[in-house]
């Protein structure tokens, strides 16, 4: 499909591993509960199949197709995804509901979240904005209002599903791509003067995530109620020691850790695999960090080298935050882990984007380009 020359290898690896071991560990994790709900074990495993399916199909797809056709349609991108989210948002009868979020679009037997392709829309806007105005991206009016206005816009939406970890990451993405293209850090620093007391409200303001942030600074003083879930993951790590309890003889997974085929799922890993998998795993977002910042310093365009680190940042920044959450490092967030958890959407965006990175990979920084 490609010569040798036109391939970050380490990109492909690194996502097809992250990919193997998400197939292998959603059914390690879900077989017992999907028998449970619908009496068939592989009831997970076989949609995660796929999704895994439709990801690389796109992967391969967006490493072939040139990255500068996302920068001329990149409006149209941004108002398809905001449009979707304002769907969801304001017409009850096409969104569907889970615990007390309405995240997620009916088509069918599938579901579709909307948020995960409005980060990457996101992204694509930062990237041709920053690289548009990079003469007057030190003004406020012109470098600093608009993209802050226009990101504001899809994350005030995803915090109306809600979804409070997502729209932080998006904005921490925001604030990164923004000081790396040349935004004055004093705005900055202003504009997380002004949020910081809305951050503050929004928190206090609804009890489950006051609930969430008291239980993160001491997860015992309730660990049969709401720091059940930390106390469960702080015994799958420590029960995993150095090489791990063995594929699929898991304990926590047993009912212990709620959804662990989705937001803990790297408690589980740590579990059975120990801290040589969880080793495994870390080195392999690095591997895509490193490359993608490799890729985006060496990119002869603009518009490539935000995208790239914008896209390097989606996958890398969620996974750590998803390590964070899990290790109580980081109060509990609807996280998934990158490539690994099971949830089709966010499969299918981050190998888009990783199909994406290679792109310009080919056609900025392979031998015999440019």
């Amino acid at each position: 499909m490609f010569r040798n020359r036109d391939i970050d290898k380490t990109i492909i690896l690194a996502t097809m591993a992250l990919v193997a071991i998400g197939f292998v560990m959603v059914y390690s994790t879900s077989y017992i509960m999907a028998m449970q709900r619908y009496g068939n074990e592989y009831f997970f495993v076989k949609k995660h199949l796929i999704f895994i399916a439709l990801g690389f199909l796109l992967f391969f797809a967006a490493a072939r197709i040139p990255y500068h056709l996302y920068h001329r349609l990149t409006y149209l991108i941004f108002f398809s995804s905001l449009f979707l989210l304002i769907m969801l948002i304001f017409i009850p009868e096409i969104g569907s509901t889970a615990g007390g979020a309405k995240r997620w679009l009916k088509a069918g037997p599938l579901t579709f979240q909307p948020s995960e392709p409005a980060k990457l829309a996101v992204i694509i806007y930062l990237s041709y904005y920053l690289a548009a105005k990079k003469d007057k991206v030190k003004s406020f009016a012109v470098g600093f209002l608009p993209p802050i206005i226009m990101s504001g816009l899809f994350i005030s939406l995803i915090l109306n599903e809600p979804d409070f970890g997502t729209a932080l990451s998006l904005g921490i993405v925001v604030i990164i791509m923004m000081f790396i293209g040349g935004v004055r850090l004093r705005y900055l620093l202003l504009m997380f003067l002004v949020a910081a007391p809305f951050i503050y409200l929004m928190i206090t303001g609804a009890d489950y995530r006051m609930k969430r942030v008291l239980t993160f600074l001491d997860p015992w003083k309730d660990s049969d109620g709401a720091g059940f879930q930390l106390v469960q993951s702080f015994l799958a790590f420590g029960s995993g020691g150095i090489w791990g309890a063995g594929l699929g003889e898991g304990t926590r997974k047993l009912f212990y850790l709620p959804e662990a085929h989705t937001d803990f799922i790297f408690s589980v890993i740590g579990e059975e695999l120990g801290l040589i998998g969880v080793s495994v795993l870390i080195i392999l977002y690095l591997a895509i960090l490193i490359s993608g910042i490799r890729v985006s310093l060496k990119a002869k365009n603009l518009f490539g080298q935000y995208l790239a680190v914008g896209i390097t940042l989606l996958v890398v920044l969620q996974a750590a935050v998803n390590m964070a959450v899990v290790t109580a490092l980081l109060p509990t967030k609807g996280l998934t882990l990158p490539f690994v958890s099971y949830g089709g959407t966010s499969l299918v965006v981050n190998m888009l984007g990783m199909g994406i990175l290679l792109s310009i990979y080919r056609m900025e920084l392979a031998p015999g380009r440019g």
